[in-house]
């Protein structure tokens, strides 16, 4: 129960990395806002297409190593990629006019990143009618 837990938030955290990431494609500027940063792009969206791309690429990694069922990879590659809410966040918190409203968001990503990697490394995948090893089976299958 635990492990489905994990895996319905981290889907969570994927599907919402995809929308980040498109919203920072598309729509630049009311991205940052809610990033919660404030930059002078002067028509340039560099910035914000290397977030958006970064963000999109992370939500499908995440989608991906779900629906593959590829649990331990994506506890390893949750726990790996809380590296991302850690920087960002102190970015956020580098800048005088933000606070720790602008932070939660950030700070979110990295409890949910965190435990849920975690969770996913530490539980035994729970496969039905699979409890024995396909090596045993066909061993059976011979005598």
């Amino acid at each position: 129960m635990t492990q489905r837990i994990a895996i319905a938030l981290a889907l969570l955290t994927g599907l919402g990395m995809i929308f980040i990431g498109t919203r920072f494609l598309i729509a630049p500027e009311i991205a940052e806002a809610g990033f919660g940063i404030h930059f002078n792009e002067q028509g340039d969206y560099s910035f914000h297409y290397i977030k958006g791309t970064r963000d999109l690429f992370s939500g499908i990694i995440i989608c991906l190593l779900i629906f593959t069922r590829q649990t331990k990879a994506l506890g390893l590659a949750l726990l790996a990629g809380t590296i991302i809410p850690i920087a960002d966040m102190l970015l956020v918190l580098s800048k005088e006019y933000n606070g720790i409203a602008q932070a939660m968001p950030h700070i979110t990503a990295i409890i949910i990143c965190s435990v849920v990697g975690t969770i996913l490394l530490i539980t035994q995948p729970s496969h039905k009618n699979e409890t024995t090893p396909d090596y045993q089976k066909n061993k059976a299958l011979l005598s």
